[in-house]
């Protein structure tokens, strides 16, 4: 499986900015550094996060809540699951619009890991 660097999630949040606007920045270089292992993580020799969709879930979810950007938090955390999910083999297929409501929706509706990990799945 390929996870995502913290420099792959700096790029894309730098490539995102510059194309569609907004401010640079780093706020919290800890949280982007905590996210790259935590789609990794096991407990007991188990994984935490075992399948795709909830390793995707915890990219978008982590990012759009903790907010290690100063701006474009949102994209940033669904381009890099719609990445990884790309990058093993995956590709999100949704009406336009549609990632963006739902960005929102994680953040109104505070989903849990496991909802964000079935819309993901619902969409590939």
């Amino acid at each position: 499986m390929t996870y995502l660097s913290a420099e792959d999630i700096l790029e894309i949040h730098s490539m995102l900015i510059d194309e569609i606007g907004g401010m640079h920045g780093v706020r919290d270089m800890n949280a982007i550094l905590a996210l790259v292992g935590l789609p990794k993580q096991k407990i007991s020799g188990r994984e935490l996060y075992p399948s795709i969709f909830s390793k995707a879930a915890v990219y978008a979810r982590n990012t759009i809540m903790n907010h290690p950007f100063f701006d474009g938090n949102k994209r940033t955390g669904m381009t890099a699951a719609s990445i990884f999910l790309e990058d093993n083999g995956y590709k999100i297929v949704c009406k336009d619009g549609e990632i963006e409501k739902f960005a929102l929706d994680i953040i109104k509706s505070k989903l849990s890991i496991e909802e964000i990990a079935d819309w993901f799945k619902r969409h590939y």
